[in-house]
């Protein structure tokens, strides 16, 4: 009898620990908006984007965040719409094709043909708790010559910017402005190496 009532307890306990964390999830997405397209330069290469690898700890769509040097966590209830691995390439390709300096920008895939190919590695994209917040994006990113398979190019930006309050929204704001910027950045080193004689 007395082994019953423990069990009981048991199970109570864990269903009540259950319904606490029933909080609803909130997602989240970059606004970035899309520029509006530029005519196609005939003469510019065709560009393909592939994949922007991330570390494990960024595979999931949790939104994170460090504290300190060496802490590390990820809201439980705040996530985005997309991986971060996927949002920097979208961004990539909108903002290439933005320019007007290639004849296409695509993403990858087994039927798209290009002069190029982009890729990259994606090792931060989360909020920085130390004495002020702020997040944090570091890309890398590499440029292959699709005739050759050998990497031509590569650059590596890596940007903070301010957050305004400690508020998943306002980190969320914070990060996609840090997005734009460090797309900005890539897409003119890019262009740059490019437009070399």
């Amino acid at each position: 009898m007395r082994a019953i009532s423990i069990c009981a307890i048991a199970v109570l306990g864990l269903l009540d620990t259950g319904c606490l964390d029933s909080r609803p999830i909130h997602y989240y997405t970059l606004q970035t908006p899309p520029a509006p397209p530029a005519p196609a330069a005939p003469s510019g290469p065709a560009l393909l984007v592939g994949n922007i690898s991330v570390p494990l700890e960024l595979q999931d769509d949790r939104i994170h965040f460090r504290i300190g040097s060496n802490e590390v966590g990820a809201y439980q209830f705040h996530r985005w719409i997309d991986r971060p691995g996927t949002m920097v390439s979208e961004s990539l390709v909108r903002a290439l094709r933005a320019s007007g300096k290639y004849r296409s920008v695509m993403e990858a895939s087994s039927a798209a043909a290009g002069d190029y190919i982009l890729r990259g590695r994606l090792n931060e994209f989360d909020e920085v708790d130390r004495e002020t917040i702020q997040t944090s994006i570091w890309l890398q990113v590499d440029l292959v010559d699709m005739k050759t398979r050998q990497v031509v190019w590569g650059d590596l930006v890596r940007h903070q910017e301010p957050v305004e309050s400690k508020s998943v929204p306002d980190v969320v704001a914070s990060l996609d402005r840090n997005l734009q910027t460090v797309t900005k950045e890539t897409v003119a080193a890019l262009s740059r190496y490019l437009a070399r004689p």
